[in-house]
């Protein structure tokens, strides 16, 4: 194991001695190797191994927070402590008393997790890096390459081992890995550039990226790429949409996964468009009876997949959204304690270099039992929205809009076919509670996707996690991003 679970021991003690009223202390350990392939060849390899522990402690409701990189001897550990005690000793001497952190209590778990994987990507890395070869040849194997830019494949795995001890009795050791491959095409003619990309894998070993699966979907993306040169630039259009899962998991991560986070409810964290519009909105309908949001860390296979966060709180479903209304929060000991509600495992940081802070683990809407071919026959005039590109959001996440891979005309039933339905360069455009109101059909088919690269807080933290959704079909506005 390559982890001192003496060492985070003797930083609770230590904490304890010197007056905290609670501390923590996360001791992790990080290991990566990721390739890059751009236009058939290997770009570079990039290895790292990374360890540390992470101290928090609690003095007269204030926090104090100190991470040690590579900690070695029990001096370090302790002098560690010591700075986190004396900048929350600092911070509480401005506290006026209705500041002061109050803890929601939480039952201790003495556990070992092994989230498993069947294959580990640490020993099978040169067979990852044929997979990525294998793709990009599948790209590249069009009949209109020639008019391929570029292609580029990252791969890559994380393998984490994270110990979690608290004053209050937690001792909780959690193992797991993930492996990920992200594929992109850029088609190029004239003054056009197109670009598709997809995202596949999750919390597991190689056995994530079946071969076969890869090399289709690398496929598709080389062509989707190819054809967009041939599509026409969307207008401005108000009308019926039909999303697909990857669309909708950066919805559901932008609309409903960042304003269900309690710290941006209660205005605690509003950096990076923080704040949230439901706020205060608990109980009330914010959406069609057909909207039914949850956040679930235990979903297998997800990037959000846990069974204790970083309070070391069992995790467990969370229900945000039912039936189209606000039913719940992620939340945190502390947010918690505010809302007098029991702690939902909504803790997590990017490291054991950063305060943890409550980050969405899977957030989706679930699925309900229309068919696609349903869905679709019962459109007069729309479109269907297909793959994420790049959001915008207002500071409360009420207006948005997010750019798809591409579009699709759908007209008396049916999708248009071929470049002629095809739509380039399109947004999508609306607001959180018109959106929502108008849903009107969940297909039964839905998919969890992979999110590499959430920022929240400051100093900014990226960190991954599961989104997606069922297709979804609702009104909001198309039109194309040169508009």
């Amino acid at each position: 194991m390559n982890i001192d679970e003496d060492l985070a021991s003797l930083a609770i003690r230590h904490a304890l001695a010197l007056g905290a009223g609670y501390a923590d202390a996360r001791y992790e350990y990080r290991e990566s190797r990721w390739v890059l392939l751009e236009d058939a060849r290997i770009e570079h390899v990039a290895s790292s191994t990374d360890r540390g522990m992470g101290i928090r402690v609690l003095v007269d409701g204030a926090w104090g927070f100190y991470a040690v990189t590579e900690p070695s001897s029990s001096d370090e550990v302790k002098e560690g402590v010591e700075n986190a005690f004396k900048l929350a000793k600092g911070s509480s001497t401005r506290l006026k008393d209705k500041d002061r952190v109050k803890l929601a209590d939480v039952k201790a778990y003495t556990d070992k997790v092994s989230i498993g994987f069947k294959k580990d990507t640490r020993e099978m890395f040169d067979e990852l890096v044929r997979l990525a070869r294998d793709a990009d040849h599948a790209m590249r194997s069009n009949d209109k390459a020639k008019r391929l830019h570029k292609t580029s494949i990252s791969s890559g795995y994380d393998y984490v081992e994270k110990l979690f001890m608290s004053s209050d009795g937690s001792n909780i050791l959690q193992r797991y890995m993930d492996t990920v491959m992200s594929i992109s095409a850029t088609a190029h003619e004239g003054s056009l550039n197109e670009t598709v990309s997809r995202t596949d894998g999750g919390r597991g070993g190689l056995e994530l990226l079946d071969a076969t699966d890869i090399i289709a979907k690398a496929s598709s993306v080389a062509s989707d790429a190819l054809m967009l040169l041939d599509a026409k630039p969307a207008r401005e259009d108000k009308a019926t949409l039909i999303m697909d899962p990857d669309f909708v998991a950066l919805l559901t991560h932008e609309i409903l996964g960042h304003p269900s986070e309690a710290d941006r409810v209660l205005g605690y964290e509003m950096a990076w468009a923080g704040g949230a519009w439901w706020a205060g909105m608990l109980g009330k309908r914010i959406g069609s009876s057909l909207l039914n949001v949850s956040d679930d860390p235990t979903i297998e296979g997800s990037l959000g997949h846990y069974m204790y966060d970083d309070e070391g709180v069992k995790a467990r479903e969370k229900v945000l959204v039912r039936e189209g209304v606000l039913v719940g929060h992620m939340q945190s000991r502390e947010t918690a304690s505010v809302f007098n509600v029991e702690p939902n495992a909504g803790m997590r940081a990017t490291g054991y270099e950063f305060m943890p802070l409550i980050r969405m683990a899977c957030t989706y809407i679930k699925p309900l039992d229309y068919s696609l071919e349903e869905m679709i026959k019962d459109v007069k005039h729309g479109y269907i929205i297909h793959g994420q590109k790049v959001p915008s959001i207002d500071m409360y996440r009420y207006n948005w809009s997010i750019s798809c891979q591409y579009a699709r005309r759908i007209e008396d039933g049916e999708i248009v076919e071929g470049s002629e339905g095809m739509l380039r360069d399109v947004i999508v455009m609306g607001n959180a509670p018109e959106f929502f109101a108008s849903i009107d059909a969940c297909s039964r088919q839905y998919e969890i996707r992979p999110i590499l690269n959430c920022g929240k807080g400051d100093p900014m933290q990226t960190l991954r996690m599961g989104n997606g959704g069922p297709y979804v079909r609702g009104i909001a506005t198309v039109k194309s991003v040169a508009a």
